[in-house]
């Protein structure tokens, strides 16, 4: 019989990193973190519902780019829950088995809610090249001193009572003092699941990570009129 210790012990061991799409030849990656639960040491699986609803994203982003050049993934969590970093650690270990498999290549991080806050604190990390985070929960003091010279972009809904739009255009100043690029988007009339104009959340999001695996964003685009450092909030 698996003890729940046992099981907690074999996910130490499982890999971070789950591969939708690998070309032959690897330039760059784009890896998703789904969202989550302030605390929950129970087992994080494939199937449940905030998995799923980033892995339509991933296809919908993947649309836009080159399938022979860009690998398509997703973090997988050892627990549910971000658990006082824990979820952020997954996706340095994802980073990790990323080069160990593929060499070093830039990587865009998709985070949603929990896994926004979970890439926005590994931004820093020396494969990141940009992060979008949908809806994320950034509290009021998640650091941003890491982040100078980070590409940033935040799409929030302003219908969301899960997490703070308003956290995220604060987190986003605050980023902006330390010397990130980085951008804020409000989407009217949409919540924190992102059911509602679900197609602009793909079609956002689809755009935004094809703009932030660029040397420098395309002019005009959503990415370079958000994250100049005295951009407005940009409604959608």
């Amino acid at each position: 019989m698996t003890t729940d210790r046992t099981a907690t012990d074999d996910r130490r061991t499982e890999s971070a990193l789950l591969v939708r799409h690998a070309p032959e030849t690897v330039r760059a990656a784009v890896l998703t973190a789904h969202g989550g639960r302030a605390e929950d040491h129970t087992l994080s699986r494939p199937w449940h519902l905030a998995a799923l609803r980033m892995r339509s994203l991933l296809r919908a982003v993947g649309t836009g780019l080159p399938p022979d050049h860009v690998l398509l993934g997703e973090v997988r969590y050892r627990h549910r829950g971000w658990n006082d970093g824990a979820a952020a650690d997954d996706v340095r270990r994802a980073l990790a088995e990323l080069a160990a498999r593929y060499g070093p290549v830039p990587v865009v991080l998709v985070g949603h809610s929990m896994g926004g806050r979970a890439a926005v604190r590994v931004a820093g990390h020396p494969a990141v090249c940009g992060v979008l985070a949908l809806a994320p929960w950034l509290p009021p003091g998640e650091p941003v001193a890491h982040l100078d010279g980070a590409r940033l972009l935040v799409l929030h809904g302003d219908a969301d009572h899960v997490t703070s739009a308003a956290d995220s255009t604060r987190f986003v100043q605050r980023a902006r003092a330390e010397g990130a690029r980085a951008g804020m988007a409000v989407l009217d009339g949409t919540d924190h699941a992102m059911l509602r104009r679900l197609p602009t959340w793909h079609t956002l999001a689809a755009e935004a990570v094809s703009d932030l695996l660029r040397t420098r964003p395309v002019p005009g685009g959503l990415v370079a009129r958000t994250t100049t450092s005295d951009a407005p909030a940009v409604h959608l």
